[in-house]
């Protein structure tokens, strides 16, 4: 028998890459989120993650969980949910970056509607700033965008590495300007990547921009130029740009769920949405 604790806590690990920040998602002690993965790995029988003292992995057993992790977690609300009687309903307002366009947040949001089908679930989509803004200004009650490095709000999904990208054929021209595809502000991802040009002194020029991510593709699998994007979601036909290029590191960004600060009806359908996410938030990246 599986422990669904145990089983969060697995899943906490698997999109963190991190005890430590598994054990702040979760409110646990580290030593608690060890012993949960060491119990877990002694009923399965199998090594689900590889780690040392600079990084944590999973191993071939650990991907195999994860699906299985997921599902049993899901039943295991439903079969709660069911026998309780709790049944969620009212508006929920939830917004999601462009950079969910391409990923399974479609499938998770099919699941939540079907089992909250009293829930009037109403979905926007915009860049990432934008989404933070209406959050504060009470249109929204609950987010799942990027953040700034520095930006300690929202609760931690994955952590990520931003990338250039651009399509395979393209070439870039050392002694030119380099052609930017950018979301226009405030996309996080356009600033981050002018402050890695700006620190290295390499000139630019804006070669599109669009507030639509398939707009953006549509111009880097042209070669229009490069954008900078998340490495866990590199949409297919565009690829890394490579090292040649010499093109600046744009660091690390993370991927956060924030509530709304305001007391409101929907904070019951915010939790649990959030923590459908929360539970398969690693296939949004992977695919898996």
């Amino acid at each position: 028998m599986y422990d669904p604790s145990h089983l969060r806590t697995f899943l906490a690990v698997a999109q963190t890459l991190s005890f430590t920040q598994a054990a702040r998602r979760l409110g646990l002690r580290q030593s608690t989120v060890s012993q949960h993965v060491r119990r877990l790995e002694s009923t399965a029988g199998r090594q689900l993650f590889s780690r040392d003292t600079h990084s944590v992995e999973l191993t071939e057993d650990g991907e195999a969980m994860l699906g299985f992790a997921r599902r049993i977690l899901e039943a295991h609300e439903q079969a709660a949910a069911f026998f309780t009687g709790t049944r969620l309903r009212g508006r929920l307002r939830f917004g999601a970056s462009e950079d969910f366009v391409l990923t399974r947040l479609t499938e998770i949001l099919e699941g939540f509607r079907h089992d909250h089908p009293e829930v009037d679930l109403e979905l926007t989509v915009e860049l990432s700033g934008t989404l933070h803004e209406q959050l504060a200004d009470g249109k929204l009650d609950l987010v799942l965008a990027k953040r700034r490095p520095e930006d300690p709000h929202g609760e931690l999904v994955w952590h990520d590495r931003l990338v250039w990208i651009g399509a395979e054929r393209l070439r870039l021209d050392p002694e030119r300007p380099v052609p930017l595809i950018v979301y226009p502000p405030p996309g996080i991802t356009r600033a981050l990547a002018l402050e890695a040009l700006e620190r290295q002194g390499r000139p630019w020029r804006i070669a599109c921009t669009s507030g639509s991510l398939s707009g953006l593709i549509a111009a880097a699998r042209a070669g229009l130029g490069v954008m900078a994007h998340s490495q866990g979601l590199i949409p297919p036909g565009l690829v890394r740009v490579p090292p040649r290029a010499a093109l600046p590191e744009l660091g690390r960004v993370d991927f956060v769920l924030t509530h709304t600060k305001r007391h409101t009806p929907a904070q019951g359908s915010a939790d649990a949405l959030a923590n459908r996410i929360l539970q398969g938030g690693v296939s949004l990246h992977t695919g898996r």
